[in-house]
């Protein structure tokens, strides 16, 4: 059925896995605005090496796959929606191979090839090579560029949602009726319209120096969605990937996990193996284990790095399983086939986000966030592997569901943005990136694998001291791409850090070290706004 009433767009804002799944399903209805700040390839989704959990209707499958996850997610999991996504899983791969991605085959068996990443037990991670994430953008953002009712805004960044104080008559009712956006290119703000508003802007992996995040992880979402007075939980996990390739030439490249799940080990420079001290999974055991390990022996030797070691691996299973890591270690010189692989953990993906349903629906009834800017519980205290991309078409499903039977809409007029002075001279544009190099150093220093009570409410304090200086500077100044991304991590980093001094114990991705025991009760953190610790 078509939707034929003359009514606002949906407006996703994100060109990500999850907000692609929503915008093609909405499509078949509703029109569609998707808007992204960059290009719509740039994405965490394009990043994606490993792959996706693949899962059937098999009650052992699901079984599992929900007690891995339970596993990982230390005790915080919520298990309603665990098992909902688990026993939904099955129309993950399958809704992306009706749209014309294509997996890796085991040809011996003509079915899926799966593979085994840490914390799973069985294999069970579809994939296309070793660059999933870039297979199945290609496909979804080629369907969404032809798509009639599809309309793909490039170079817009969200400056705010609009909220009743924004509209001409005032309502009284606890709504968004669009967004106030800025056209990167021209520098313009202008109001954008909508039914329903998706937050699909991923993570926030930028707040730190190292990260396997794209340049986009800017805490987007999070931030607009904290600012409307929605809640956030669970900020305090935040995922670091133990095995980032460290290179001067290349502070971003993910060296996937899937590696270790074939066989490659960790060591040190003199090729001792150190994973055998910490966890008897050894490279298998759950990223945070492994990326504590290789955090604590850096600190312990005064190394900058660690090894990744795949030259027991066959070259031809290298080359077709790892092509994309392969290729890109070779042109900065390390043939991993024959040479040790230098990586480093660093900041990858946040469990925690703005609290949501199964759906997406936020607080605000008609304002929803997915994928990375969302927590729903899936993830607990630590996300096992690929069930990000799981999660995105999962819940990207439900949440188009629900928009599609939702009868909200407005004829709501929105006022004009209030234009503020443009930036003058190089002094502003150096202020702003202090700023964020401040923050990234703080977020490193004092809120990165291993923290501590004292180390966090120094960060805190002065977290808060830029928050208020890039506050004086976003109400004086005309918005710009800059400002705005460093706004938005200020109020992430601010949050991660509340988030970290709520939780008095270590679980999962957090780990404290003058709380080095569990609660008996896991119980989820979670921020309202104006609260104060």
């Amino acid at each position: 059925m078509v939707d034929t009433i003359s009514q606002n767009p949906v407006l996703i804002v994100g060109c990500g896995l999850s907000g692609l799944t929503v915008a093609l399903e909405v499509a078949k209805y509703k029109k569609v605005k998707l808007l992204t700040k960059g290009d719509p390839t740039i994405s965490a989704t394009a990043w994606a090496q490993g792959g996706i959990v693949h899962l059937t209707k098999d009650e052992e499958s699901i079984k599992t796959h929900v007690q891995d996850t339970i596993t990982a997610g230390d005790g915080l999991v919520d298990h309603e929606v665990l098992e909902f996504i688990a026993r939904s899983g099955y129309k993950a791969t399958e809704w992306l191979i009706n749209h014309g991605v294509v997996f890796s085959k085991d040809k011996k068996l003509n079915q899926l090839h799966l593979v085994l990443e840490g914390g799973h037990s069985v294999p069970r991670i579809a994939h296309a090579g070793d660059a999933t994430g870039r297979a199945i953008l290609d496909v979804l953002i080629k369907k969404a560029l032809t798509h009639p009712n599809i309309t793909i805004l490039k170079n817009t960044f969200v400056v705010d949602l609009v909220e009743n104080q924004h509209l001409t008559k005032l309502g009284h009712d606890n709504n968004i009726y669009g967004v106030y956006a800025l056209n990167t290119i021209s520098n313009e703000v202008s109001a954008i319209p909508a039914s329903h508003v998706v937050l699909a802007t991923g993570g926030i992996g930028k707040v730190y120096q190292y990260t396997s995040n794209p340049p986009t992880a800017t805490g987007d979402g999070i931030a607009l969605a904290w600012r409307s007075g929605c809640k956030v939980a669970n900020l305090e996990f935040m995922q670091f990937h133990p095995t980032c390739l460290f290179h001067a030439g290349e502070r971003s490249f993910l060296i996937s996990e899937a590696l270790r799940g074939a066989g490659a080990t960790l060591e040190h420079k003199n090729g001792e193996r150190f994973m055998t001290k910490y966890d008897s999974r050894k490279e298998l055991a759950p990223r945070d284990v492994v990326a504590r390990s290789i955090d604590f022996e850096m600190k312990k030797h005064g190394i900058e790095h660690v090894y990744l070691n795949a030259k027991l691996l066959k070259k031809d299973y290298i080359v077709e399983h790892f092509p994309t890591i392969h290729g890109k270690c070779k042109r900065l010189g390390i043939d991993i086939t024959k040479d040790r692989i230098p990586v480093i953990p660093a900041a990858h993906y946040s469990c925690g986000g703005v609290l949501t349903r199964i759906n997406g629906q936020t607080t605000i009834q008609n304002l929803y966030a997915i994928g990375e800017t969302a927590c729903t519980g899936l993830h607990g205290a630590n996300r096992l592997a690929s069930n990000s991309l799981l999660e995105c078409v999962v819940t990207g499903l439900t949440a188009s569901k629900s928009i599609v039977e939702s009868k909200f809409n407005h004829n709501q007029r929105i006022r004009q943005y209030q234009v503020s002075k443009p930036f003058h001279g190089e002094d502003d544009a150096i202020e702003i990136f202090n700023s964020w190099n401040e923050l990234r150093t703080i977020m490193s220093s004092y809120v990165g694998i291993v923290r501590s009570t004292g180390r966090l409410n120094k960060a805190l304090k002065r977290i808060r001291l830029l928050n208020e200086e890039v506050r004086e500077l976003s109400q004086k100044y005309h918005p710009n791409k800059d400002l705005l991304e460093v706004r938005n991590l200020v109020i992430c980093a601010e949050l991660i850090t509340k988030s970290a001094l709520k939780r008095k114990e270590s679980r999962g991705l957090h780990f404290n070290k003058d709380h080095q025991t569990k609660l008996a009760n896991a119980l989820p953190t979670v921020i309202r706004s104006n609260s104060v610790i």
